[in-house]
């Protein structure tokens, strides 16, 4: 007599058996890169602002994936949320445009927490952010807005530094309001806020739209670190240090394969501008009007850059947002 549940358990298993073979022999025939992919995923936040740029660009480009690295972009709505995920343990790293002092509190509650690898710095030449108001406002400078009510993007670093610009520039009685940067350009078009500190490409899309105009830009090196053209080093790209304690050999890939980002946007700005599509609020044509924001690679800041950045982060301690000093060279990826 047949066991037929016995036939039925032997077929089962001898079927899983040839298919795993058969999956082993095609993993083997696999080219190196597809191999290579099956590696740890790097989840990296980011925020829809053009700064971010170089990882939009190594994404598209697939300059991840030439490095055998499977990266998962994790779009937030605010950087702080990035450092936030991080924190977490529920992302890796973070994209060019998060803010350096949101990561510095991350820093704080968690010391050692990442490693910044590339900043953007800006100015009043490499734009990202700015001031802006309605198409058709009477407001010609920062100074007007006393007593008005002005947005700032989400966030302690975005909102402090937006006082601190409205202090310094005279504009005393101003209130600041937080609101998504998606968000700015209509709510100033619509009378609800009288100006936005924001960030690019909101300018851009408001001043292509016709309803709104850039005040002034460069407005955080020329009224925080008291120069128009020093760098602000604003946003950081970074990993944390568990992944690059646990992953080195995909970190050096990762960072090389970003690095190609940044060198494309230096040398083919316009092959790197169209990327902005997608993660970003602008699109098609209106990518060619972004004023881009300049790149520092870990290998390249200078003892100049560094007393900048941290001027930059100084403010943050004296005006008691930072519990503790921030020394910036701590954080920096040394390679």
């Amino acid at each position: 007599m047949i066991n037929r549940n016995a036939s039925f358990a032997f077929n089962a298993t001898r079927r899983r058996l040839i298919q795993g073979a058969a999956m082993g022999a095609a993993t083997l025939a696999a080219p190196a890169l597809v191999r290579a992919q099956s590696g740890p995923v790097i989840r990296i936040g980011f925020w829809p602002v053009a700064a971010g740029l170089p990882f939009y660009a190594a994404v598209e480009k697939g300059y991840f994936k030439e490095a055998g690295l499977n990266v998962e972009p994790l779009k937030f709505a605010g950087a702080q949320q990035v450092m936030e995920a991080m924190l977490a343990g529920r992302a890796d790293g973070s994209a060019n445009g998060t803010g350096s002092a949101n990561l510095a509190i991350g820093e704080i509650a968690s010391p050692g927490l990442f490693k910044i690898f590339a900043s953007n710095p800006s100015n009043a030449k490499n734009v990202l952010d700015e001031f802006i108001v309605a198409k058709d406002s009477p407001i010609k400078s920062i100074a007007d807005l006393k007593g008005k009510k002005v947005g700032s993007g989400p966030g302690i670093q975005n909102a402090t530094l937006a006082k601190a610009v409205l202090e310094r520039a005279g504009a005393t009685g101003a209130t600041v309001v937080e609101l998504a940067i998606s968000q700015h350009v209509a709510a100033v078009a619509a009378g609800q806020l009288d100006a936005c500190y924001t960030l690019e490409p909101t300018g851009t899309v408001g001043r292509l739209n016709g309803t709104t105009r850039v005040l002034e830009t460069g407005v955080i090196a020329k009224y925080v670190l008291g120069d128009p053209m020093a760098p602000w080093f604003g946003g950081s790209a970074s990993l944390t240090t568990a992944f690059l304690k646990k992953h080195p050999e995909e970190s050096k890939k990762f960072i090389a394969a970003y690095a190609r980002g940044i060198e494309l946007i230096r040398t083919k700005p316009a092959e790197a501008r169209p990327f902005m599509k997608g993660y970003t609020a602008i699109e098609g044509p209106m990518t060619e009007e972004v004023p881009l924001a300049a790149y520092t690679l870990y290998n390249e800041f200078t003892a100049s850059d560094i007393q900048y950045f941290q001027k930059f982060f100084d403010l943050f301690t004296d005006k008691g947002i930072f519990a503790q000093k921030v020394d910036v060279s701590s954080m920096l990826y040394k390679g």
